[in-house]
């Protein structure tokens, strides 16, 4: 926690961003409509069909107010391995290191390049990144959630029927975020911590 806590506080360095990424999954749903005669009104049955599943990678840099949402098919080890890929060669190729904010989830590490690209890709993409994980538990440390938790209710209130008008909402709402510049006003400091979480720090006699 307290390593998240630093990294948090650190300045800006273009050179050296520090970006935050997590994932979500969203029901598609599909309404049912009745047919009905001529000169009658359509209804809708208020039973769903549900249409499959979609994920959604959230990449976020707070200290820029930029983030960057990704709609996959699936969340296996490739896709984050994608993700890291889109990361550091299309958002941010020209940074020296990427300070990477993640939770624990099992594919989220360097392993997972290696599944999905040869080794020396691999290794110059891992080697990218500085990596940093929440602990256990403690996945609110990572602001990405953060960002998806606003985005759901701002953007996902209502369920989308297929991909395809899910992806169609999160690049609107993507767009008019990032033209806002909108940024979290992180306020957990590690003295904070040692405070309000004193419980969790070992007793030293």
């Amino acid at each position: 926690m307290e390593d998240i806590l630093e990294v948090y506080g650190r300045p800006y360095d273009p050179l050296n961003p520090v970006v935050c990424i997590d994932e979500t999954n969203r029901q598609l749903i599909k309404e049912t409509r009745i047919p009905c005669g001529p000169g009658r009104l359509e209804k809708l049955d208020l039973v769903y069909v549900r249409n499959g599943v979609a994920n959604v990678f959230m990449i976020f840099e707070p200290l820029a107010g930029k983030r960057e949402t990704v709609v996959t098919e699936t969340r296996k080890a490739i896709d984050l391995a994608d993700i890291l890929r889109y990361t550091a060669d299309v958002l941010y190729p020209r940074a020296e290191e990427i300070v990477l904010v993640t939770d624990n989830l099992n594919t989220h590490a360097a392993a997972s390049l290696y599944k999905a690209f040869p080794p020396e890709r691999a290794r110059r993409l891992a080697e990218r990144f500085g990596w940093h994980y929440t602990p256990v538990h403690g996945s609110w440390l990572d602001m990405a959630e953060i960002e998806i938790g606003i985005m759901s209710r701002q953007a996902l209130a209502k369920p989308s029927p297929d991909v395809e008008d899910l992806k169609k909402r999160i690049r609107i709402w993507t767009i008019k975020r990032n033209t806002e510049c909108s940024k979290v006003d992180w306020q957990f400091r590690t003295q904070d911590a040692r405070i309000k979480l004193a419980k969790f720090y070992p007793t030293i006699l």
